[in-house]
């Protein structure tokens, strides 16, 4: 039986040839997300550098489903899969990182935040400890604006270097981004492939401890050594998302195999074979709870794509209290 991603493949014909990524028919998103849960990607292009990225999206008809993923810290793909393609920039195309100029570092798109905060660290250059305890890539720390330890992207970022569907570059500077909390104004359909970002010169050993500051942190009050997507909620204005579900009586709360962690009651866990249905059915109980208890309507910082399996749909807040 020929599958949806084959049939995607065989209906584009030849215009993909010539491009030198890799793509990868019914990809197994469970195996590249941090839930470690989700169904099938159609199809999955990894470009070998950003023309070869400009290429894909101009030879790709601008109709066709097109989602752009990172390294799957922040994701829960839901278990009917993704139609159409996911975009995965490889770390070889898209994970350098250099200083450009006095306190200034250029990274790409695909660079672990923590490692930005080292070479930064290396560099003698303050202001990116706080990425130390990011477990995410520098583009969706582009996207959602992140931040840790009372810094913020925003306040590093000089300007973002993206693509949009058509495979047209543009330069985007610090205004452009629009950011917000944990949001940036950026259009949706651009693909951001690296950033120049500015510190200030910061004594090594200053560098260091803070860094290991945000380590301890994370170690002592994150569930960071199971199968997690990092916050599950966006404070609410005035107040922390962990104290709402916490009084809203969530911590530890369980859907199957899916559980708020009791450590961090913001940090929803994996604690087998959780599908996408269990973990967001989770995050939506806790939300009609949270807003059933205190007036809060939580929202998530985790990112939700795909669609549902037939009879597996997850209503907002459960349908309830809306």
């Amino acid at each position: 039986m020929t599958t949806r991603g084959e049939k995607l493949l065989a209906s584009l014909g030849d215009r993909l040839s010539g491009l030198r990524g890799r793509i990868t028919v019914d990809a197994e998103m469970d195996k590249i997300t941090w839930f470690r849960a989700g169904g099938l990607a159609d199809a999955l292009f990894q470009p070998a550098d950003e023309d070869d990225l400009a290429a894909f999206l101009k030879a790709v008809p601008h109709e066709l489903p097109l989602t752009v993923v990172g390294i799957g810290s922040n994701l829960l793909v839901r278990d009917g899969g993704i139609e159409g393609f996911v975009v995965r920039l490889s770390a070889k195309g898209f994970g350098d990182a250099a200083v450009v100029a006095p306190n200034r570092i250029r990274a790409g798109a695909a660079l672990p935040d923590k490692r930005l905060a080292a070479v930064a660290y290396e560099a003698g250059i303050g202001g990116f400890h706080f990425y130390h305890g990011i477990p995410g890539a520098i583009g969706g720390a582009l996207r959602m604006n992140a931040g840790a330890n009372g810094v913020e992207t925003r306040e590093r970022v000089v300007e973002v270097h993206a693509l949009d569907r058509q495979g047209k570059r543009h330069v985007l500077s610090n205004a452009d981004m629009g950011y917000a909390y944990r949001h940036s104004a950026a259009p949706d359909n651009f693909i951001f492939t690296s950033a120049v970002f500015e510190g200030f010169a910061e004594d090594k050993e200053a560098i260091k401890a803070a860094m290991d500051a945000v380590q301890h942190h994370r170690e002592t009050v994150q569930p960071i050594r199971e199968k997690t997507g990092g916050s599950t909620f966006k404070n609410p204005e005035g107040t922390s998302a962990w104290k709402v579900i916490d009084e809203a009586g969530c911590r530890g709360l369980m859907v199957g195999a899916a559980q708020m962690s009791p450590m961090h009651c913001n940090f929803m866990i994996n604690t087998g074979a959780a599908t996408g249905y269990e973990l967001e059915y989770l995050g939506e109980t806790v939300r009609a709870r949270v807003l059933e208890n205190s007036g809060i309507r939580l929202h998530w910082e985790i990112r939700r794509i795909g669609t549902f399996r037939p009879g597996h749909a997850v209503q907002e807040f459960l349908g309830q209290l809306l």
